[in-house]
């Protein structure tokens, strides 16, 4: 099941504390980034971040899910109705998280 364009801008709507965060549609789903590094994503309309220490500090309870088939267990943010909280979420994972990739020309 594809992610609805409805949840993600209701995502971003919550996310809207936080500055330059963008996102890429990936197969139906939309990876988020933070300041171009990625943090976590939307996935069959939930709301799964990177496993990284601070994450799963702020969220010691959150269940590992997996994206979709194939891929690296995420942890499920529950508290998407408080904007502060994703807001500390993101600020605090955000030095955890690796750069980007250079693109090769």
């Amino acid at each position: 099941m594809a992610s609805t364009k409805g949840y993600l801008e209701f995502m971003l709507e919550q996310l809207s504390l936080l500055e330059n965060i963008t996102y890429r549609p990936m197969m139906g789903e939309y990876i988020l980034y933070c300041r171009g590094r990625v943090f976590g994503g939307i996935y069959d309309d939930r709301f799964l971040v990177k496993p990284v220490n601070s994450a799963k500090a702020l969220m010691p309870d959150a269940p590992a899910e997996l994206p979709y088939e194939g891929a690296k267990e995420m942890l499920l943010v529950d508290n998407v109705e408080d904007k502060e909280f994703l807001c500390e979420l993101v600020t605090a994972m955000y030095d955890e998280l690796p750069e980007p990739k250079k693109r090769k020309k």
